[in-house]
């Protein structure tokens, strides 16, 4: 550990959705940092080192925001736009950055192709350096990498596994072959 490290608290709470449980990670600003499956807990404690990799993270378990919580459960019972007005902050590049914003800009019941998301954010040959930000995209859900799918519209790799991802199309009135 670097002894002059920045020390940064985030706050964490196990949230129940009807498709399985899930970690929040939120600041002292009540923005999300990190959302992500109880059973992928190992990756994103790897992403929120990986991301921020010159602070020391100390994690403590507390309520997040309310108004997070409110948004996420509106999203589950139906109002796919909330989670559109969570705020988030991420650590990653700014490459990254880019195509996490651009995965917001993806409206629920719509999807898009790794190729498409790359010519969006002005990078039409960079479709493979898209799907790994996506890959290490650590706010699932919010910032919805599960909207990316196959240019042929299949399905394709996604953390919380394909199942889920499934589902969660589902849930926003997308139905795959």
């Amino acid at each position: 550990m670097n002894t002059n490290a920045e020390i940064i608290y985030f706050y964490v709470e196990h949230v129940a959705t009807p498709i399985g449980e899930m970690i929040a990670v939120t600041d002292s600003q009540k923005r999300l940092r990190a959302l992500d499956w109880t059973d992928c807990e190992m990756r994103m404690h790897r992403l929120l080192r990986l991301h921020y990799a010159h602070s020391d993270i100390r994690l403590i378990t507390e309520t997040i925001p309310k108004d997070i919580k409110r948004l996420l459960d509106a999203y589950w019972q139906g109002d796919l736009t909330a989670i559109g007005d969570i705020p988030v902050k991420t650590g990653g590049t700014p490459f990254q950055q880019e195509v996490w914003s651009a995965l917001r800009s993806i409206p629920a019941g719509k999807t898009m192709s790794y190729k498409m998301q790359a010519a969006e954010i002005g990078k039409p040959s960079a479709i493979r350096a898209v799907a790994l930000a996506n890959g290490s995209n650590p706010i699932g859900i919010v910032i919805p990498c599960h909207r990316i799918i196959g240019s042929d519209g299949s399905l394709t790799g996604y953390a919380g596994g394909i199942k889920r991802k499934l589902r969660l199309l589902e849930h926003e009135g997308i139905y795959l072959k």
